[in-house]
């Protein structure tokens, strides 16, 4: 597998507070409109599987698509790690992967 894109972006951590909470950082517009042309990697209800860099903490987690875009889920171990709350701005790193 090779990567077919990398993007880094920075924006601010937001939670989304229904039964599960769960705490995202919205790909900003430009960055989404890249991301159509890999689309054809996506899976079930619209996701990109992609590995994320926040500091120094590395995962592999899926884009949710949301409002024509995509938001990153922040997982509580990679917010712990980094130490990062609600409100905060954040550079995140993105590696999509196309299938061979």
């Amino acid at each position: 597998m090779l990567a077919a894109m990398e993007l880094e972006f920075s924006g601010e951590v937001w939670q989304w507070r229904g039964p599960a909470p769960y705490y995202f950082v919205t790909v900003p517009e430009d960055e989404s409109l890249a991301l159509h042309d890999v689309a054809h990697v996506s899976y079930g209800w619209g996701m990109i599987p992609v590995t994320a860099r926040l500091g120094d903490t590395e995962w592999t987690t899926s884009l949710w698509p949301k409002d024509g875009g995509y938001v990153v889920p922040l997982k509580d171990a990679v917010r712990r790690a980094e130490d990062v709350q609600e409100g905060d701005t954040v550079s995140v790193g993105l590696d999509v992967r196309a299938d061979d």
